[in-house]
């Protein structure tokens, strides 16, 4: 098992609503990404080889809104610094302000500027960002170009969430990162396709 494959799947499902249970993972790999998704309100139940997220419906056909939550990256069991933009993507649509504190990596918020382009409120501080949440459907698809592998992971996870379409570029951190990423996702339903050029 990927601890950083599993977090970033658990993270989209959080953004983009519903429920998938991973299997062949070990919930024992993520004990903080755990702890932070259930306080921003999505639940998380773990068992043997298995993790279940789900962002369930609220009154009518949305999804419950997600409270803002502040994360510090730290070595394991620590909150994973593979997996902080991807968490950013995920606070760009929470009720509230959260701080996002980068302590293992400098330079870790390239992914900034791609997710202003799709109309997140981000500001960078040093080593921390602070993250205004707005309503997922004032977030807009925009053509994008990937940094990083992990930043990478995170344009797809706010192009999955924003209204319209997103068209992400420099794709090759992502497939040398994720194995069948993009197939995975479409069976769980995205809309999502890669387009050679």
């Amino acid at each position: 098992p990927d601890r950083i494959e599993t977090g970033t799947f658990m993270i989209a499902v959080a953004a983009t609503g519903g429920e998938v249970v991973i299997t062949g993972c070990n919930p024992a790999h993520l004990p903080s990404l755990g702890e932070k998704l259930r306080n921003a309100g999505v639940q998380v139940d773990e068992g043997e080889g298995t993790i279940t997220v789900r962002r369930p419906f609220a009154a009518g056909s949305t999804f419950m809104p997600l409270r803002s939550v502040d994360i510090r990256t730290m070595p394991f069991p620590g909150f994973p610094t593979d997996l902080q933009a991807q968490f950013m993507a995920l606070m760009m649509m929470a009720d509230g302000v959260s701080v996002i504190h980068e302590t293992i990596f400098e330079n870790r918020f390239m992914h900034v500027a791609e997710l202003l382009r799709m109309g997140a409120d981000i500001k960078i501080d040093g080593s921390s960002a602070i993250v205004k949440g707005r309503r997922r459907e004032s977030l807009c698809g925009a053509p994008l170009m990937a940094t990083d592998l992990r930043a990478s992971a995170s344009l797809v996870i706010a192009g999955l969430a924003a209204q319209g379409t997103t068209e992400i570029s420099r794709i090759y951190h992502l497939e040398r990162g994720y194995e069948t990423m993009v197939e995975k996702l479409r069976d769980l339903g995205a809309v999502i396709r890669v387009v050679k050029e």
